[in-house]
């Protein structure tokens, strides 16, 4: 069963007007847009994605006129608003990372717990798996992912390791994968930094790689501001470091007049648009609470964010 996190902070932030239009962008196992089509009335409208056919299978089963969603990644919300006739959003959600769904299907790959297929793709329809990335990329891009994407001090020993592991044997499970690792990684190491298994880190990395995360999360934040009205909220719940700073640096430089986002690609059209647009940022960041962290373990990494579009000036 899917816990969403931060669920009643996140819709709060959200402020839902009764005849809203919001974005839950990614939908999960509808946690969050449920909670948001109870506080909408009659004329309100909530419209979700998910690059997961699953979830979008699961969301097909709510039956109400004011919901709908599509299948997308976080880069097509714009293009879908627009299919959709939507040209303004009063609010939009982004609850980044993998659902608890996600990692406890065995067949799909991103848990070490038990013997799965190395797939780790958020969108099972399209892309190349974790296992058929593996048995061609290089020891440098690989040694490259993992330090990168899972701020892995051992990166270097992780890549060899894996690389001379596949002239054996081709590497098509995630047991497979996590032996590898562990047998390179020390314990005591893993002790201090309070890591449940040394495959953590790697596992992360391959898998923001493979999804494109980072680069998704990007795309979709400028659309997010553009989309707005004045008064509008964003609010981003992140799971990992590399998330949280590319969040919080796009709220802060959203949020002044001087200077455009670092990191974030913007087409010339989107350029002129920003410089006219603002920020307000909304409170600190908020973390869940020892109860929600107990009841829900997956919670303890989540941080939020809200930032609200301020009007045009002129």
């Amino acid at each position: 069963m899917h816990i969403a996190v931060l669920l009643q902070e996140a819709v709060d932030a959200l402020a839902i007007k009764l005849d809203g239009v919001y974005v839950d962008a990614t939908f999960g196992r509808g946690g969050h847009s449920r909670l948001i089509l109870s506080r909408l009335g009659e004329h309100g409208r909530l419209i979700a994605l998910d690059r997961d056919p699953a979830a979008v299978k699961s969301g097909e089963a709510i039956a109400d006129k004011r919901f709908s969603i599509r299948h997308s990644s976080f880069s097509g919300m714009r293009r879908i608003l627009q299919e959709m006739g939507v040209t303004k959003i009063d609010g939009v959600l982004l609850d980044l990372g993998v659902s608890s769904p996600q990692l406890e299907e065995i067949s799909r790959g991103f848990s070490f717990r038990s013997a799965g297929p190395l797939d780790m793709r958020m969108d099972t329809s399209s892309g190349q798996t974790a296992a058929e990335w593996l048995a061609t990329v290089t020891e440098n891009q690989l040694e490259w992912v993992i330090k990168e994407y899972g701020e892995e001090r051992f990166a270097r020993q992780i890549a060899r390791a894996i690389i001379a592991a596949r002239t054996r044997q081709p590497i098509v499970t995630t047991l497979q994968l996590a032996e590898i690792i562990a047998a390179v990684v020390r314990t005591r190491q893993r002790q201090r930094e309070n890591l449940r298994h040394p495959a953590t880190r790697t596992f992360q990395a391959i898998r923001i790689y493979l999804n494109q995360e980072l680069e998704e999360l990007s795309l979709v934040l400028p659309q997010c501001i553009e989309l707005l009205n004045p008064g509008g909220r964003l609010v981003v719940i992140s799971f990992h470091s590399l998330e949280d700073r590319m969040v919080k640096q796009f709220m802060r430089t959203g949020a002044s007049t001087d200077e455009l986002p670092r990191g974030v690609p913007l087409r010339e059209k989107e350029l002129q648009r920003f410089s006219k647009q603002t920020l307000r940022i909304i409170g600190k960041a908020i973390h869940p609470g020892e109860l929600e962290v107990t009841e829900n373990v997956r919670a303890r990494s989540a941080v939020m964010r809200v930032a609200e579009r301020m009007k045009l000036n002129g």
